[in-house]
């Protein structure tokens, strides 16, 4: 069994390229099974969609077997955030009577993938666009995120019981004009809890909107490491870091 463990780590946590590749592979199947997620909100709940339900909930099972196998520590795994809502994602997906249901959580897992040291490095590696604009892409991420959480769970506590929620889109509709305080008032959460939504969605998302603005317009960083502390991010026009005033020098186009 120990070979196969050992596999198994080399695969999710290696640095060779196999491991790479068998990440963004993850990443890719965790984007798909949202988009599933969405789509299927469209739709009738036939018995082909119920079939990949399954499929998907069985696959999400062996991925969450693996990681609990090569674990150091199982118990500090099961507690976080990000693994309750795999096992939440799992039983929607694998519970017939609810349909995808939650299915949506799976996109915190994305998060926690795309906030990974390894991932992030690799990303820097092979793709000079998100090296050059990283900040603001993760500021994005996060912001995207969260609107898709909300979305989620307003859909799945509203549409069996709100009219005026169909689908994906009418709790994006909403998520939206509520994030932006724009407030139409054609489309309003029942009860205690859509009240509660709409709380944190306003207190939440307007602070993650907020920090995307503020990468935005804040003056550009570049990424220079200083040699003596390891300061990465500094002023393009910066000599000396900021942190602990060792001179650095950054490169420019119209640098001699």
């Amino acid at each position: 069994m120990g070979g196969v463990t050992d596999w198994l780590y080399d695969l999710y946590e290696g640095d060779d390229a196999r491991s790479h590749r068998f990440r963004y592979a993850l990443l890719a199947f965790d984007i798909a099974t949202v988009v599933f997620v969405i789509v299927t909100s469209f739709t009738p709940r036939v018995f082909a969609i119920e079939v990949i339900d399954a499929v998907l909930g069985i696959l999400i099972l062996l991925d969450f077997s693996a990681r609990m196998a090569i674990s150091e520590n199982r118990m500090r795994l099961l507690i976080q955030p990000a693994t309750i809502a795999d096992l939440v994602a799992t039983a929607s997906f694998l519970a017939p009577i609810a349909g995808e249901g939650f299915g949506f959580l799976r996109i915190l897992r994305t998060l926690r993938l795309l906030r990974t040291y390894r991932l992030l490095a690799r990303l820097r590696q092979d793709f000079p666009f998100f090296r050059e604009n990283e900040e603001v892409i993760v500021a994005l991420v996060n912001l995207g995120v969260f609107l898709f959480v909300m979305t989620g769970l307003i859909y799945t506590t509203q549409h069996r019981i709100n009219p005026d929620i169909g689908n994906y889109a009418d709790a994006l509709y909403f998520t939206v004009t509520t994030l932006t305080t724009t407030g139409f008032g054609d489309i309003t959460l029942e009860g205690t809890w859509g009240r509660m939504l709409s709380v944190a969605v306003m207190i939440f998302g307007v602070t993650l909107f907020l920090r995307l603005a503020q990468v935005l317009f804040r003056p550009v960083k570049v990424r220079h490491p200083c040699p003596t502390c390891g300061l990465e991010l500094h002023d393009s026009d910066a000599m000396h870091c900021k942190h602990c005033g060792e001179p650095i020098r950054i490169e420019t186009e119209g640098a001699v």
